[in-house]
């Protein structure tokens, strides 16, 4: 394997990387996407970076549809954005079963209308070594954490790429791309996820479907009271 030092190295410099170019994009601000009345969704959408992306999109006066497992936080969600002046629909899904994102993506399309901006955020996360780890708990990981990602994207992209139209974002984490202990579980499912990201981007660009955009989004550490104590 690598040297640890080596390791270390190569994720501070891509860190180092990370926030200049993040200094050139603040410096030199692109034209920003507009994504006014734009029906976005964004699962994992009770707290932490789910509720702020909500926010967000509500104060650029886009069109919410919300989802979360965990209704109280859901709806305290959805009071926020409602309050900033947008139009909220709010549903209770786990994210871990394949028939509730299906069932839940057939009632948006239904009642609501064409999602244009997908952001993939919910995820679980078990630290422990892998031992330790339980078994249903390895596969949650992988349902909510990649497999979520894939019915999402396979019930919203057909109306996209009919349109030529929409934004798919993956919300996966550094640890998609730099390995830690007690944590195999959790890196495999988000490794797999940017790589979700980056064959989709690719076929979408074989595809010749250019008005399709992605983005991925690796999140260092997140405070999402996910993780009790994390010694990182």
């Amino acid at each position: 394997g690598m040297h640890p030092a080596v390791g270390l190295l190569l994720f501070l410099g891509t860190l180092l990387y990370a926030y200049v170019e993040a200094l050139v994009k603040l410096l030199l601000p692109a034209r920003r996407k507009a994504v006014r009345g734009e029906l976005v969704l964004v699962t994992g959408a009770a707290r932490g970076l789910g509720r702020a992306t909500a926010r967000e999109f509500a104060r650029l006066q886009s069109r919410l549809v919300l989802w979360d497992v965990e209704a109280h936080g859901l709806k305290e969600t959805a009071t926020e954005c409602e309050g900033l002046g947008a139009a909220v629909h709010t549903f209770v899904v786990d994210c871990s079963k394949r028939e509730e994102i299906y069932s839940a993506a057939e009632k948006v399309k239904k009642d609501i209308g064409d999602v244009s901006i997908l952001v993939n955020n919910a995820g679980v996360i078990t630290a422990a070594d892998l031992l330790s780890t339980q078994d249903h708990q390895i596969e949650k990981m992988f349902e909510v954490n990649i497999l979520a990602h894939i019915w999402t994207t396979r019930a919203f992209l057909p109306t996209m790429m009919n349109n030529n139209h929409g934004h798919i974002v993956t919300v996966a984490s550094a640890a998609g791309h730099f390995v830690t202990p007690f944590m195999v579980a959790y890196c495999s499912s988000k490794f797999a996820a940017v790589g979700f990201h980056k064959a989709l981007t690719e076929e979408l660009s074989s595809l010749g479907k250019d008005g399709i955009k992605t983005t991925c989004l690796c999140p260092v550490f997140m405070n999402t009271g996910f993780v009790k104590n994390p010694s990182t």
